[in-house]
């Protein structure tokens, strides 16, 4: 794809149950960047991120690069959570070996091997979270798809994970797609942000198209702004 383009939307129409979810929605997205998308609940955001991937028929434009490898962190997996399956026979179920689990774990900061031994259904929060990070970096993605990676994480626990999709960005030169409702975080990550309510309502640069009018449109609501500084 020309310009380093890994992904180009184009007048996207999905409908679920004879109702529209996605609304002629455009963007793009270049190699090494961040793009987050931002809404209300029952914008479109996962669905966006379902069709992006093949499971879910649309209308109008996708076009990935050729060839391109794609990972995908869910928000939730409810269901496994009371399977059980130990770590090390969840990931058995992409079937790579013990060697390229205990790497891949590593890699999100989990290298302990009694871990491999827990049940999916034991592990904190936390531990659930790098855990699906890991599943979604099997097979060595360059894109990485993340729906709202931090829901029902404490606010420390967030600000780790979120310090591990940087690590991971840097180390692997991944692009990334980010669903959350932290506005901080999209400052702080984001190359581009992507505004999402069945349509989109504004996209560019964070500190150029967060306006205070647009995140009022968004939301429907008043919107205060307000920056956290980092080191």
């Amino acid at each position: 794809m020309e310009n380093n383009f890994i992904l180009r939307v184009k007048g996207l129409n999905v409908e679920l149950n004879n109702e529209k979810i996605i609304e002629d929605l455009s963007f793009e997205v270049k190699e090494g960047e961040v793009l987050t998308i931002l809404g209300p609940n029952g914008a479109g955001k996962t669905v966006l991120f379902r069709t992006l991937i093949g499971l879910l028929p649309f209308q109008g434009k996708i076009e990935w690069e050729k060839g391109i490898k794609i990972g995908y962190v869910p928000q939730r997996i409810p269901l496994i959570k009371d399977i059980p399956l130990s770590v090390k026979e969840f990931f058995g179920l992409k079937g790579i070996s013990q060697q390229e689990t205990e790497n891949i774990l590593n890699a999100v900061g989990m290298g302990e091997k009694e871990i491999l031994g827990k049940r999916i259904g034991d592990l904190s929060s936390g531990q659930f979270q790098r855990t699906l990070v890991a599943f979604g970096l099997i097979s060595d993605p360059q894109v990485l798809l993340f729906d709202e990676p931090m829901t029902g994480i404490d606010i420390g626990g967030e600000e780790t994970i979120y310090s591990l999709l940087g690590k991971l960005k840097k180390e692997r030169n991944l692009t990334i797609l980010l669903i959350t409702h932290d506005l901080n975080i999209v400052y702080k990550f984001a190359t581009n942000v992507l505004c999402l309510n069945r349509k989109s309502l504004c996209y560019g640069l964070p500190r150029e198209t967060l306006t205070t009018d647009n995140l009022e449109q968004l939301y429907g609501e008043k919107v205060k702004l307000y920056f956290h500084t980092h080191d």
